[in-house]
């Protein structure tokens, strides 16, 4: 049997999305023959927690783990801030000590805060494989640190790797907030170019983001998309409770607050009692409170249902519950490529979905593929008031039906086999130079 080695940061137990897509994969890796090793941080300093991921880790699955330091517990005790999200990354204002601890998070811990992690993962990692040899190496990012472990193990063991990109890297969206220098600058887009010329295969979770890396390198990228459990949905679908419930999990950050469609919500809800009293905005996930003060403001926030963190089953009930699901990405025209990790499991619960954001990005792709759903543009409050008109018809005239769509190409099982086939060619047609440890 082959042997993968998974450097992931984000690992149970660690909640939120992040930690899903290798959860799921080395699942299901081991069904097509092949042995996944993880290494992990010790001591992760996680934005949220869900233990219930780690029943999802087979047991024969060999996870290995090293001590992190990470800046989060100072920047804490110097800005008082309760979270290490990246919606501190923003355009709002900033205190001095805040535009302080971003001018450092810019400038000394580079490419991210957890580039700490990087020099001992490579000493304890290089000891393990020279007595447990691996065929391939697997890094994904966010952070993007990560892959500087696989540059270093690829460079001096000689085996075979893939970075894997779970959002982009020079691309991402909020890096415009950061205070960088431009020398800085160069650094990390030497970086990553670095990183993409050197590895075997590069890895993206969206066709956008595969174009946009195939674009930088002569290396060959390739795309396998997050996607869904079916065990996860399996089993009748809980009933509806007769509410006309709009939907969202996860994270809800404030740069992805509709504003439009607060208003327009609250506008139906002023002339159409009826609807007023059946509306219930069912938020499950940690929600920044521009987010609640935008719906107070449009006279909703009695329709309001707040949830807070939901472990990831109660997370999928929520889903499947739905009238209609919410998904509103980030208000940035840089957020065109990236796919959530939550469309897929709102493809799978069958539920339709509202898509606020790019018409023309990769969300709106899937939804139109898969018959799931819609995406309305921002700022176009005509399409939002008919998307909901309509939908509210339909639920007063019998229900909102489930969605049927072809969304098998985004089960775990699919995901895990495509990229079995992946680790599978970087083995047999290693890199020019480069061969494995064994």
């Amino acid at each position: 049997m082959n042997r993968v080695l998974v450097i992931a940061y984000y690992w149970p137990p660690s909640g939120g999305s992040g930690v899903q897509r290798w959860v799921k994969l080395v699942k299901y890796l081991c069904a097509e023959g092949w042995e996944p090793v993880v290494w992990a941080p010790e001591g992760a300093d996680y934005p949220s927690r869900d233990n219930t991921f780690a029943a999802e880790v087979p047991p024969q699955v060999e996870v290995l783990r090293g001590p992190i330091w990470e800046p989060y517990a100072a920047y804490r005790k110097l800005t008082g801030a309760k979270s290490t999200e990246v919606t501190e990354i923003s355009s709002g204002p900033k205190s001095f000590k805040q535009r302080l601890s971003l001018w450092i998070r810019a400038n000394v811990f580079v490419p991210d805060p957890r580039v700490g992690w990087v020099r001992p993962s490579v000493k304890r990692l290089k000891a393990y494989l020279k007595e447990h040899p691996v065929d391939v190496m697997v890094t994904t990012g966010p952070p993007h640190s990560v892959h500087l472990i696989g540059q270093r193990l690829h460079k001096e063991l000689g085996i075979p790797w893939i970075p894997d990109f779970r959002d982009p890297w020079s691309k991402m969206y909020y890096l415009k907030y950061l205070p960088m220098s431009a020398l800085t600058w160069r650094r990390l887009r030497s970086m990553e170019q670095r990183v993409l010329d050197s590895c075997n295969t590069v890895l993206a979770c969206t066709p956008l983001m595969q174009e946009d890396f195939q674009a930088l390198t002569r290396t060959p990228v390739a795309c396998i998309t997050n996607g869904y459990d079916e065990k996860d949905f399996s089993g009748p679908a809980p009933a509806q409770d007769g509410h006309f419930n709009l939907t969202h999990t996860g994270l809800f950050a404030a740069d992805g607050n509709p504003l439009l469609l607060w208003k327009v919500l609250g506008e139906m809800a002023a002339a159409d009692p009826r609807f007023g009293a059946a509306l219930r905005i069912r938020l499950a996930g940690k929600v920044d409170r521009e987010i609640l003060t935008a719906i107070n403001t449009a006279g909703l926030i009695d329709n309001v249902i707040s949830l807070g963190y939901c472990q990831h089953a109660a997370a999928v009930t929520e889903q499947r519950s739905a009238s209609v699901l919410l998904l509103p990405l980030r208000n940035d025209p840089q957020y065109r490529p990236i796919l959530p990790g939550k469309l897929f499991e709102y493809l799978a619960a069958r539920r339709p979905v509202l898509g606020i954001g790019q018409v023309d990005g990769a969300m709106a792709r899937v939804l139109a593929a898969t018959e799931a759903g819609c995406t309305i543009a921002w700022d176009d409050e005509e399409g939002l008031r008919t998307f909901l008109k309509a939908a509210w018809r339909t639920h007063c005239n019998g229900g909102i039906p489930a969605t049927t769509g072809d969304i098998g190409p985004y089960s775990r099982r699919a995901t895990a086999h495509a990229l079995a086939q992946l680790l599978e060619s970087a083995v047999i047609v290693p890199k020019s130079g480069t061969q494995t440890a064994k």
